[in-house]
């Protein structure tokens, strides 16, 4: 058995678990950083997220940056697995939020409501594939984030036993979200 293999399987037994020994993994790959303000890292991503060609997983915990959101549905379109697991709270508190229009647009949205707060701000883009990437960091995927807060974001490519990880932690909170349904306007 490769080590690739055994390092994922100790991953996702680990995730599942819920508990024990963080997990470590041999650092490889690329890595991309940005800090804002100043860098341009919704551009950073939205280029991530249009080279996508497989899978796009989301956990988010503020969602008002447009111009992400568009990239997301654009994915979607272009046939993209794309899901979402946003924070309900700030769903329902930030006036502003693209997480029910994402759901408007086709975009399968899940809430995680489990938690005091769904905190993660992660993407995990085509998973089990050469081009596997996790975006993650500080920055929310927020206009603030963008141009009023000091925060970070990590462009990750080139570790598939990182991206595995990351994509495991998403299933595992998939499973306790519940689906958000996409709201029917009356004719």
């Amino acid at each position: 058995m490769s080590r690739a293999v055994v390092l994922i399987v100790l991953a996702l037994a680990s995730l599942v678990a819920g508990a024990g020994e963080p997990l470590r993994l041999d650092a490889r790959g690329s890595v991309q950083v940005a800090f804002t303000p100043g860098d341009d890292a919704g551009a950073l991503v939205v280029e991530a997220l249009r080279k996508a060609r497989k899978q796009i997983l989301v956990q988010a915990y503020s969602f008002t940056h447009k111009d992400i959101a568009q990239a997301l549905v654009d994915a979607k379109r272009r046939g993209v697995d794309v899901q979402v697991i946003a924070d309900r709270q700030q769903m329902e508190s930030v006036a502003t939020s693209r997480v029910v229009w994402l759901a408007e647009q086709g975009v399968p949205v899940w809430i995680d409501a489990d938690h005091a707060a769904a905190h993660n701000k992660v993407m995990v883009i085509d998973n089990g594939t050469a081009d596997a990437a996790v975006i993650t960091g500080s920055f929310n995927f927020t206009h603030a984030a963008q141009y009023r807060n000091a925060e970070n974001l990590l462009l990750l490519r080139g570790n598939a036993p990182l991206a595995e990880a990351y994509a495991a932690n998403w299933r595992r909170h998939k499973i306790h979200s519940l689906p958000l349904r996409a709201r029917q306007d009356s004719p």
